[in-house]
């Protein structure tokens, strides 16, 4: 098969172990950056043009779409679906889950529990806010922030009053949401790829740090998820229809609450911490797919 990997990056560790798995199954696989790719749409025959040349020999795509180019990066996945080339993740799925409160949204809806979380048309009655999410300390998010950044934990009401102000002020939209301390700065990090558990760890916050992002410092770990947490895992996914994607969990007093549902996880962790072949059930899932 020819595998096209739509990437910004081709030295990315993740983007990598692909290609290997990839060649290693004897498919072609190119990396290609989506913001080089020209799109032209005409009447039965969408193409994608690039480095001089047509795509239009592709049977599948990965796509590696960040988050700071979601509009074009999912321009180009949703050409590529016109032109009925196989993704592991489609453009709709990418976009759904970029968006914090669509995808919360969509998960209430199905009955998988979260921490309880509010979202206001920039309401400056903080108070209020707080109170709907059961009192400070409070987390605050920004609906498209990654990584960590974008995220604040909020100790106090003024606290809370100061960034919220900030946001605003940037008319950046926020989530404010409830603070599980018992979390103690760490989450669950598991990796689905075609509806199974392909890999799992338990990332930590470095010391006075409540984020457990790996970007953030945080350091990881084998975990074995038990069946409460697989069983919630496997449901966000389906539910964002996302067959290929990395779902954050964090443990509380009431069981495991779904914190994210991320399309582009890295592999660097997962498959360090796991010791499991995540790259390869990738290609695996495009080899079955094609078949079918």
């Amino acid at each position: 098969m020819n595998i096209v990997i739509l990437s910004r990056n081709e030295a990315l560790y993740s983007t990598q172990r692909l290609v290997e798995e990839a060649e290693r199954r004897n498919h072609h696989v190119e990396v290609i950056n989506p913001l080089n790719c020209d799109l032209i749409i005409e009447k039965e025959k969408p193409t994608v043009f690039y480095n001089d040349r047509y795509l239009d020999d592709v049977d599948a795509i990965i796509p590696r779409i960040g988050a700071s180019v979601t509009y074009y990066g999912c321009a180009v996945v949703r050409q590529f679906e016109m032109m009925n080339v196989f993704s592991t993740v489609s453009s709709d799925a990418i976009i759904r889950s970029r968006d914090k409160l669509r995808s919360f949204q969509h998960l209430s809806k199905a009955g998988i529990d979260m921490p309880k979380t509010v979202f206001t048309n920039y309401s400056t009655d903080v108070e209020k806010v707080i109170a709907h999410v059961g009192g400070s300390p409070v987390v605050i998010k920004l609906l498209e922030g990654t990584q960590g950044i974008g995220v604040v934990l909020a100790e106090t009401k003024n606290a809370a009053e100061s960034v919220l102000e900030a946001f605003n002020g940037l008319e950046a939209r926020a989530l404010v949401q409830e603070y599980i301390a018992e979390a103690k700065g760490s989450d669950l990090r598991a990796l689905i790829v075609d509806n199974r558990v392909v890999g799992a760890m338990k990332r930590q916050g470095k010391e006075g740090e409540f984020r457990s992002n790996l970007h953030r410092g945080g350091t990881y770990s084998y975990h074995k998820l038990n069946e409460d947490e697989k069983k919630i895992a496997l449901k966000a996914a389906r539910k964002l229809k996302l067959p290929v994607c990395g779902v954050d969990i964090i443990q509380s007093h009431r069981g495991p609450l779904i914190m994210e549902v991320n399309s582009t996880p890295g592999l660097e962790g997962i498959e360090d911490a796991s010791k499991k072949n995540v790259a390869q059930a990738i290609i695996t899932y495009i080899e079955r797919n094609r078949r079918l």
